[in-house]
C-alpha cells in the first residue's frame, strides 16, 4: 500500500474531489459527506436518483460515534463484530438529525458500514472521518471490479483512482437496520 497515493487521494477529497478505491468486494467511489457540491457531482456522476441516499464508511466505531453521537455502545458493537465476518451496513437513527439530507436522501435513517479493508481504513483516518462510500458504477451498470472498469464507466468524472486489491468478498455488504434488525439487502 502506497503512502504516497493515499495521501493523494486523501488531499483529493479534501479539497472536493472524487475518489474510486477498492473495497471489501468492488471499487468504491466516494467524496466529503459534508461537502453538497462534491455529493451532487458524484450523484450525477453515477446517474444516482439523490433520493436513493448514500453510505457512508468509516475505519472504525470512534469515526462512526463521532458522526452519530446518540448510538448506543449495543448497536456500535454489533456494527463492529458484524462486519468481522461479512462487510455489513447498519442503518443507524440520526437523532439529532447531523448527517445532511443529501446523504440519507428521503430517508430518516443513515447507511454506514466500518471497513475492514486496510486502504479504505487508512484513507478514512488519513481524512479524519467517514467518507461517502457508492459502487463505482454507473446506476444500472455491473459494479466495477477492475481499474479497467472503473475507467470505462466513469473515468471523466473521476477526480483520483486509488488502485489496490479488492477485499475478497463475493457481494457488496449486507445491509441492516440495527433498530429494527431487519434486513434489506441479504
Amino acid at each position: 500500500m502506497s503512502a504516497f497515493k493515499i495521501q493523494q487521494a486523501v488531499r483529493c477529497l479534501k479539497g472536493g474531489g472524487l475518489v474510486a478505491y477498492p473495497t471489501e468486494s468492488v471499487y468504491g467511489v466516494g467524496c466529503d459527506p459534508f461537502n453538497v457540491d462534491a455529493v451532487y457531482r458524484l450523484l450525477a456522476l453515477k446517474h444516482r436518483d439523490e433520493a436513493k441516499g448514500l453510505i457512508l464508511v468509516a475505519a472504525n466505531r470512534h469515526q462512526v460515534k463521532t458522526l452519530l453521537p446518540d448510538l448506543s455502545d449495543q448497536q456500535l458493537n454489533f456494527l463492529e463484530q458484524s462486519s468481522l465476518a461479512e462487510p455489513l451496513t447498519g442503518l443507524l437513527a440520526d437523532e439529532n438529525d447531523d448527517i445532511p439530507p443529501w446523504i440519507k436522501g428521503r430517508h430518516s435513517r443513515v447507511a454506514i458500514r466500518i471497513s475492514r479493508h486496510p486502504m479504505v481504513q487508512e484513507l478514512c483516518l488519513l481524512f479524519g472521518g467517514a467518507i461517502v462510500s457508492s459502487s463505482a458504477n454507473i446506476t444500472g451498470f455491473p459494479s466495477a471490479k477492475s481499474p479497467l472498469q472503473v475507467r470505462q464507466q466513469l473515468q471523466s468524472g473521476l477526480d483520483y483512482l486509488l488502485v489496490g486489491p479488492l477485499g475478497g468478498a463475493r457481494k457488496p455488504s449486507r445491509i441492516q437496520d440495527l433498530c429494527s434488525n431487519t434486513i434489506i439487502r441479504p
